[in-house]
């Protein structure tokens, strides 16, 4: 059987596209990650405008950082929303 190349020969991946930082709202803090196009696979629906964001559409993933009363973690509230559609929210 054929040995697998070595996982340090690959070229490294941009952190970028998986650190997640944190944004203040109106609301609260949140915990906001990009994803790049081409990464998603499931269509998800805006909580702002209530439109579709396709599958493999570039979008933000945004959770509040305290979760809320009985939940056991924040990500349970993660929410997809467009980029522009964040970017609005005060």
């Amino acid at each position: 059987m054929a040995r697998r190349p070595s996982k340090h020969l690959r070229p490294a991946r941009p952190l970028s596209t998986s650190l997640s930082r944190a944004e203040t709202k109106r609301d609260g803090t949140w915990v906001v990650q990009s994803v790049v196009g081409g990464r998603s696979e499931k269509e998800y629906t805006c909580p702002s405008c209530h439109r579709v964001i396709p599958a493999g559409a570039a979008h933000v993933v945004a959770w509040p950082r305290t979760p809320h009363v009985g939940a056991s973690s924040a990500v349970e509230d993660r929410r997809h929303w467009h980029t522009a559609c964040w970017s609005r929210r005060g």
